[in-house]
């Protein structure tokens, strides 16, 4: 790789941003490439230019000040790093990214890339859920965060893990009314999880607070229930659910806000040929990184919640740790004692981690629930029951073969929003486990496109990428 060519850091978010302020220290100059229009990531997304006003805690809450910080290191080390915001990323593959800002597609080459790609909303289908007003529990946080809204009058809120709380608990401060949280995971699992989640007394306060607010406000709070249906005709009218003694239940609503945790933001990672592992906690497929966060592959290193759920403080410490492997690569000095810190920092948020994925397991049996006529690909139409053929007919016993026979994982979200119910439908049906059954392989362009920035103009010259064509 040559010393020429730039380090590029993909992903605005706390990761990245800290990745990008360590080299910047180190003099060098790394480029920046970021979809939003502002840095913070997801967790800490900024709203708008044009006049959106309102204070960072009501944005973030208890987290305004670790907000502010990461926005402001970023700003300090703006005019020091090749900043691309609007920018995606849409494919990776000999020493480059392909790029698309402002609907022109450009080939960036790069020395060292550090993958800072976050997570999205992990979700399993169910009757209703294409309805509208049901969002997930990230898009519901985005609307209030970003647009200052809310994505209903009276939320339910439905799911499991942290987000499932907070989520609720914000929209509640904002003055939405909240029609109950109803959480999959009963509440002994949660009891039982509580011993190990006092390794980080403070996030574990947090929490407890969020759902004393709630209570303390009259929001009603369902542990072990599943859903049976989102009702409505031209939009979500309730939810009918069924409690932990298996009773049918209804409660009212305009909009329902749910999600399964997060999972990780892969596809980069893996069209730049990192391999891949299993991951018991997060139940997916997860690109393989030490310690230090490099890859497989030299060069390419992997940092915060897109090669493993750890939250934004993790993605703080990580992003720097990977920007601290990337300067040692290239010979640079690097204080050992700040490395040792991050190090043992990183591995304590670890064990705090594995005993939150305890206190929010992944509801295993939901997927065996779900009626072979319910749709699990929106962008494709395709239901629960055609994928349950191919795998007990023996067509399919690996993802990428189902998703050819049944189209699967081939629109818009290429696999983000059905991976996983495929996924656990497919080992469910045969009779193994996630691991059993592979991982989506990722294709490039990893997001739609217009056609018009990759195809070349029938008269001949060179397309918008850059690239002579006939």
């Amino acid at each position: 790789m040559s010393e020429l060519l730039p380090p590029v850091i993909v992903g605005a978010g706390p990761a990245g941003i800290r990745a990008a302020e360590r080299l910047v220290a180190a003099g060098l100059r790394p480029v920046v490439v970021d979809e939003a229009a502002r840095w913070g990531g997801q967790i800490y997304r900024q709203p708008p230019d044009g006049g959106f006003t309102r204070p960072k805690t009501a944005l973030y809450g208890f987290e305004a000040g670790k907000a502010d910080a990461v926005h402001r290191a970023m700003a300090a080390i703006r005019d020091r790093v090749d900043y691309r915001p609007r920018t995606l990323v849409w494919n990776c593959e000999a020493g480059a990214l392909d790029l698309l800002s402002d609907g022109t597609s450009e080939i960036l080459p790069f020395s060292h890339l550090i993958l800072a790609t976050g997570a999205t909303d992990r979700v399993l289908p169910f009757p209703g859920w294409t309805l509208p007003g049901v969002f997930t529990l990230g898009g519901s946080q985005v609307a209030l965060k970003f647009q200052g809204c809310a994505v209903g009058r009276r939320v339910a809120f439905l799911g499991t893990g942290p987000l499932l709380y907070l989520v609720a608990y914000q929209y509640l401060k904002a003055g939405v009314e909240v029609a109950g949280v109803f959480d999959t995971t009963p509440f002994a699992a949660q009891a039982r999880a509580t011993t190990g989640m006092l390794r980080d007394p403070a996030t574990l306060a947090k929490g407890l607070l969020f759902v004393g607010w709630l209570r303390a406000h009259g929001v009603p709070i369902h542990n072990g229930v599943r859903p049976v249906r989102a009702e409505g005709a031209e939009r979500v009218e309730a939810l009918v659910w069924r409690d932990a003694r298996g009773q049918e239940r209804r409660t009212g609503c305009d909009a329902v806000a749910f999600g399964l945790g997060l999972r990780s933001e892969t596809q980069l990672a893996d069209l730049a040929g990192c391999r891949f592992r299993f991951d018991e906690a997060d139940r997916a497929w997860l690109p393989e990184r030490d310690g230090a966060g490099c890859s497989s592959v030299p060069g390419v290193y992997l940092a915060g919640d897109g090669s493993g759920i750890a939250g934004a403080d993790a993605a703080e410490l990580a992003g720097e740790r990977a920007a601290l492997a990337l300067l040692e690569d290239l010979g640079r000095p690097v204080e050992a004692a700040r490395v040792k810190e991050l190090d043992g920092r990183l591995a304590r948020i670890a064990a705090f981690r594995r005993s939150l994925s305890a206190a929010f397991p992944f509801p295993v049996d939901w997927a065996a629930a779900i009626a072979d006529d319910t749709m699990i690909c929106r962008c494709e139409g395709i239901t629960a029951g055609a994928v349950r053929e191919v795998a007990r007919s023996g067509q399919a016993r690996e993802m990428n073969r189902a998703k050819a026979l049944t189209r699967v994982g081939m629109g818009r979200c290429q696999g983000r929003m059905c991976g996983a119910t495929m996924a656990e439908l497919l080992s469910r049906t045969l009779g193994t486990g996630p691991d059993g059954v592979g991982r989506l392989r990722a294709q490039p362009p990893i997001k739609p496109l217009p056609i018009a920035t990759i195809v070349p103009s029938p008269r001949g010259g060179e397309g918008t990428d850059g690239r002579e064509v006939a």
